[in-house]
C-alpha cells in the first residue's frame, strides 16, 4: 500500500466516523424533540374507546344505586304500552314469544311439547308470570319488551299455560 492510499484510507474512515456520529446526533435530537411534543387525543377515537369500554348491564349497589332504578323504571313507566294496551295474547305471543317457543332458542320450552312445562307448570303461575316479567336465565324481562305492561305479560302467560294444557 502505497502512501496515498494510506491517507486516503484514513480520512476515509475519519469521513465514515464523522457521518455515524453526526447521525447519532441528528436521532438523539430528534427524539429530545419528540419528548417535547404534547400529544392530542383524537376526539373521535376517545368516543369509540368510551362506547367501546361501557358496561354491558348495570349492577344495584344498594342504596347509591337506588336513584338509578327508580329513574329507569320512572322512564320505563313512562312509556306507552305495547299493541296499544290491547290484551290479545296471542298478538303479543306471536309477536314477542314466539320466536324463542316455538324454536326453543336459548333453552326456552316449545310451546307446543308439554313435557319442557312439566316443571314449570309445578311452581305455579305467579311464579311464571315473574319470571316472564322479571326475566330468568337467558329471557330478557317481558320478552325483551319494556313496553308490555305487567297485565299484558300476565295475560299472554296464562294464555300459553292453557295451550300447554291442551
Amino acid at each position: 500500500m502505497d502512501h496515498e492510499d494510506g491517507v486516503f484510507m484514513k480520512r476515509f474512515s475519519l469521513l465514515i466516523i464523522g457521518m455515524m456520529v453526526f447521525t447519532l446526533v441528528i436521532i438523539f435530537y430528534a427524539l429530545y424533540l419528540h419528548g417535547q411534543l404534547v400529544p392530542s387525543e383524537n376526539p373521535i377515537r376517545e368516543e369509540v374507546k368510551l362506547a367501546r369500554i361501557q358496561p354491558s348491564a348495570g349492577v344495584y349497589a344498594g342504596e347509591t344505586g337506588r336513584a338509578e332504578v327508580a329513574a329507569a323504571a320512572a322512564q320505563t313507566s313512562a312509556l306507552p304500552a305495547a299493541y296499544g294496551g290491547r290484551m290479545d295474547p296471542q298478538e303479543i305471543y306471536n309477536n314477542v314469544c314466539a320466536a324463542c317457543h316455538t324454536t326453543g332458542a336459548a333453552g326456552s320450552p316449545v310451546l307446543n311439547d308439554a313435557s319442557l312445562w312439566t316443571d314449570r307448570l309445578a311452581q305455579g303461575i305467579d311464579a311464571l308470570v315473574s319470571n316472564a316479567v322479571n326475566g330468568i336465565n337467558l329471557m330478557p324481562a317481558k320478552g325483551g319488551r319494556v313496553d308490555l305492561t305487567d297485565d299484558q305479560v300476565r295475560v299472554t302467560v296464562e294464555w300459553m299455560v292453557a295451550q300447554v294444557q291442551q
